[in-house]
């Protein structure tokens, strides 16, 4: 039994699974414009740095209805990048998608435009299911003698086109029947772990325990965790990490308790223009998430809430960091440029 595709394209349409309904509904959500693939990138009906990606790379394509004739012109689909761009800050895949979206605008004849543009954004789409896999293999032989590993957040199937980043190598071993045992986190305020990433292991038969997130360091001081792995949304030049808000803490706890702390994301996830992790822009998203999750109130309308998205993990804590190329262990300034420049 398998998770359903996140996404996909037909008949010009960009097809959602509504992330937000679930584990509850399995729901699907239709984008026709480019304002609506605006809309659900920013309500987490997509999430996911790599689907965000893939998602705002098709939107771009709804800037022009699929039955309207002539020649569009190019200022239509520039607004809809540019757009697209303000959706969410932190995931630099949206970013390098809509670049590769731009090249196509500013180097194909307008008559041509449409169906270059598709075929772009499909190329996006098929390069990622094919990254997932690698990804796989490549992590899979670091978590070969793991009896029980961690995840922060979702970087599955649902956060990409296919197995995920952190989830693939977990995937790569369960068609051997070797996989590990996972325990996601539930990963407050949002439950992608609790919500999504346990929905998707169950979907597949793989082996998965729901805690809630300030239960990992007992777990961790009992020996019943070996090891963790967690996606990324932005890996600056010296491999600082920024994922889901909580992972830090996580990474702290891996390092005390003597854990390898993996990192598993494509090199379009790499966001070589910046050296340090501070320099990362961290979303900060709306008070109801913490105060009101699921529209039950639990916290005081007097009292202040913070809620920023994501949070930087320094490379001194990372043991390794799976790309589709291969592993870097122990990130560094030179390690990144090194794994670049072998390509």
């Amino acid at each position: 039994m398998t998770a359903p595709e996140t996404l996909r394209f037909e008949n010009h349409r960009l097809i959602l699974i509504d992330q937000t309904k679930l584990p509850g509904e399995l729901t699907e959500l239709v984008c026709t414009s480019v304002a609506q693939t605006h809309d659900a990138i920013r309500r987490l009906v997509v999430r996911g740095a790599p689907a965000i990606g893939i998602a705002a790379a098709y939107g771009v394509c709804l800037a022009v209805p699929a039955d309207e004739t002539g020649t569009p012109g190019r200022s239509r689909y520039i607004d809809a990048i540019e757009s697209l761009a303000t959706s969410r800050p932190t995931a630099v895949n949206l970013f390098w998608a809509l670049d590769r979206m731009r090249q196509i605008v500013d180097s194909t004849p307008e008559a041509e435009l449409k169906d270059a543009l598709v075929a772009e954004a499909t190329r996006i789409h098929e390069e990622d299911r094919q990254m997932c896999h690698a990804i796989g293999r490549n992590g899979a032989p670091l978590l070969a003698d793991v009896q029980t590993v961690l995840t922060h957040c979702n970087a599955g199937g649902l956060a990409t086109s296919t197995w995920g980043t952190a989830l693939a190598p977990i995937y790569h071993l369960h068609q051997t029947g070797d996989a590990p045992k996972v325990i996601a986190d539930e990963t407050r305020p949002l439950l992608q772990g609790g919500r999504l990433t346990a929905w998707e292991l169950s979907q597949a038969g793989v082996d998965v325990t729901v805690i809630t997130d300030s239960m990992s360091g007992s777990l961790m001081r009992l020996g019943k965790i070996q090891a963790v792995i967690v996606g990324a949304d932005r890996i600056t030049a010296r491999g600082d990490v920024a994922n889901k808000i909580g992972t830090y803490p996580v990474a702290v706890l891996a390092k005390h308790h003597g854990l390898p702390f993996y990192v598993a994301a494509p090199t379009n996830t790499f966001d070589l223009q910046l050296d340090c992790g501070d320099d990362i822009p961290i979303e900060q998203r709306g008070r109801e998430e913490v105060a009101a999750p699921h529209g039950v109130r639990i916290v005081p309308d007097a009292a202040d809430v913070l809620n920023p998205a994501f949070d930087v993990t320094p490379a001194e804590l990372v043991t390794a960091i799976i790309t589709e190329r291969g592993v870097i262990k122990q990130p560094s300034r030179d390690a990144v440029a090194e794994h670049f420049a072998n390509a």
